[in-house]
């Protein structure tokens, strides 16, 4: 790390602890007067002197529209600089708060260079945060001293933080940790309530949580298609529905962002562009071992339905999926290399003139242990070298690179006259307007004291936990559901015995009780690879097999038996749902919640999101790319059942 970035950075911090409030100068909120290390007065009023010379730059007056304002920036911007605008890479965050420390770092972040390295050697500005603290006021100073750290820079551009969703109940492979956050059941269950009303809620909520602990940009909302219900990744989407999908992502970003990008909003980066959901087999493109993205129903536009509402929300930000589409364009390249899909079709097309970034590792080879490697996502275009690869994601439309911190090779391609500056210019355009929209040159800071009044708000968690309740899906009642309060005898597997306690007592033995209660999973079977990241996808089939089936029916015929299944994809369950008495799905819910609905203090109103298969002959006869079109499905699309 450079010597003088870390002495301005450790002045800055003394500095955020010494100054003394202003209160003459009302522009600047005290906030900002007591964290930023340089202050420039002009006309009676106080700026930030992001480039510390002492006078007031077009691009830190905050009065000036945001386009001269950016003229000015990039005119004193080096390629270096704007290069490093260009990538979004990953990084956990400090339990000492400080960005250059490696202590509480979790995971593949602790084996990669730290904040200060990637902004100082790299001049990076975009960072996706991975593992958190416990507690979120800490990631709130964390994330402070970032931008304390960012202002210290040669021109003080600020550092936009990124997230994956983090305000689901779940224990997906895909989602982030929830720690003190009020927690929603997955986007599958607010799709199975159909509530634009409390879509848009929970979007605002979610809004205010990142905004108290300087998260700027969602990379969410993901608005694939459920058609294949083989695919790894349908926990994250609004289920197969194409309309239903389409409304409740237009809520949602207006939620997020608000009618128009400002310092209030969170950017939305909306996913995965044109659809991610008709994969081959359901195998995701992740991987090598995926088979491409394929329509044999000649559904490519149906797919694209709910991106044209979130055009029309002003989604800040579009991100491409990993996939081939298979003889879709005229070449089978994955997504963020097609020029066809995003220049002719986003860029052209829809006239998308926002942000666009590709899914994580498209140019980078990663080690993954002792003779395993990740292949970069460079589906079609392997033979390229990284340069190579670099320059044509770029040259076909594309602005920002995540996952990925290798601006060197923007900056290589530029000096060897492969890639025109101007090209480059037209990307950190976007990404410069993101910022200043956001308010980040004017006000990165959040009130570290306030975070504990904000994030998990008992008002906030207790509808997260309605929303919990509400969602799940009632498929089956033999006259069974709600069970009777404090007089029943119940045997209990997957379920917290303290929980059910509250609501029954709990036998040791089937045979010893009125009813039993199990919670089960959605059945998946992991890839044959040796990728350990791989391994913990939901590929594979949807129903269970040999000793895990014998099990469960074995139970249901012993005694008669509530079954709770989580569905983060289509289960095909027509043994376990003909044997059980009744049977109930959840989209992401605690045991907590569940028992508040099968003791009937509250009721299930959910619909499903996707049809639930028959039979796996079904699923492989289906067409990847037609919604709902499975033979004889044991529940339809839009099922379900209600208490009496």
């Amino acid at each position: 790390m450079k010597k003088s970035l870390i002495l301005l950075f450790s002045a800055a911090i003394v500095s955020c602890q010494t100054t003394t409030k202003n209160e003459e100068i009302a522009n600047l909120p005290e906030l900002v007067t007591n964290k930023s290390k340089a202050i420039v007065e002009s006309d009676g009023k106080k700026y930030r002197d992001l480039n510390h010379n002492n006078q007031l730059d077009k691009y830190e007056n905050s009065s000036l529209p945001i386009e001269e304002r950016i003229d000015d920036l990039l005119s004193q911007m080096t390629i270096e600089e704007k290069a490093g605008l260009m990538f979004l890479t990953g990084t956990g965050v400090s339990t000492t708060t400080l960005p250059d420390s490696k202590e509480g770092i979790e995971g593949p972040a602790a084996r990669m260079p730290s904040i200060a390295e990637n902004m100082s050697e790299k001049e990076i500005r975009s960072l996706n945060i991975w593992a958190i603290p416990e507690d979120p006021s800490v990631l709130a100073k964390w994330y402070n001293n970032v931008q304390i750290l960012a202002e210290a820079s040669r021109l003080g551009i600020p550092v936009t933080i990124a997230s994956d969703p983090r305000h689901h109940f779940s224990n997906n492979i895909f989602a982030m940790s929830a720690k003190g956050f009020s927690q929603f059941p997955e986007t599958l269950g607010l799709a199975a309530l159909r509530d634009e009303t409390l879509m848009r809620k929970f979007a605002d909520i979610v809004r205010q949580e990142y905004l108290a602990v300087g998260i700027r940009e969602a990379l969410h909302p993901q608005i694939d298609l459920a058609t294949e219900p083989r695919w790894a990744r349908i926990s994250g989407t609004f289920g197969e529905d194409a309309e239903l999908s389409a409304m409740l992502v237009k809520a949602y970003i207006e939620g997020l962002q608000g009618a128009t990008l400002d310092e209030n909003g969170i950017a939305a980066m909306t996913k995965h562009f044109p659809g991610g959901g008709p994969q081959k087999e359901g195998l995701d493109p992740h991987f090598s071992f995926q088979k491409g993205q394929i329509y044999p129903g000649n559904n490519f536009d149906y797919h694209l339905i709910p991106f044209e509402a979130a055009f029309e929300a002003n989604t800040s930000a579009i991100m491409p999926y990993y996939g081939v589409p298979v003889d879709q364009t005229d070449e089978n390249v994955a997504m963020a290399y097609n020029k066809a899909i995003i220049t002719t079709l986003l860029r052209e097309k829809y006239k998308y003139d926002g942000v666009v970034c590709t899914d994580w590792g498209l140019i980078s080879d990663v080690p993954m242990g002792p003779g395993v490697i990740w292949k970069a996502r460079a589906w079609g275009v392997e033979e390229l070298s990284e340069p190579e690869r670099v320059l044509r994601v770029i040259e076909v439309g594309c602005d920002q690179f995540g996952g990925e911190n290798k601006p060197e090779l923007v900056v290589q391609l530029v000096k060897e006259g492969k890639l025109s500056e101007d090209r480059v210019d037209v990307s950190v355009r976007r990404l410069l307007k993101q910022k200043f929209q956001l308010g980040l040159f004017d006000n990165p800071f959040v009130d570290e004291t306030k975070v504990g009044e904000i994030v998990g708000k008992p008002g906030w968690v207790q509808l997260g936990e309605k929303g919990q309740q509400e969602s799940m899906t009632l498929l089956k009642n033999d006259n069974t559901l709600p069970l009777t309060q404090n007089t029943l005898k119940v045997y209990i597997e997957n379920i917290d015995s303290a929980t059910v306690a509250e609501y029954a007592e709990v036998v040791a033995t089937p045979e010893a009780a009125d009813f039993a209660i199990i919670r089960i999973n959605t059945p998946w079977y992991p890839a044959d690879t040796k990728n350990p990241f791989a391994l913990g996808f939901h590929h594979g089939d949807l129903d269970f097999k040999g000793e895990a089936k014998e099990k469960i029916m074995k139970l249901l015929k012993t005694v008669p038996t509530v079954v709770d299944i989580y569905l983060d994809r289509p289960a095909v369950i027509p043994d376990i749902a003909g044997a059980s008495k009744a049977l109930i799905a959840n989209y992401g819910a605690s045991d907590k919640a569940v028992c508040e609905v099968l003791f009937g203090n509250s009721a299930p109103k959910g619909k499903l999101p996707f049809e639930l298969p028959s039979s796996m002959k079904a699923v492989e006869e289906q067409k990847t790319d037609v919604p709902y079109d499975s033979k004889d499905p044991l529940f339809a699309y839009g099922f379900g059942l209600a208490y009496n």
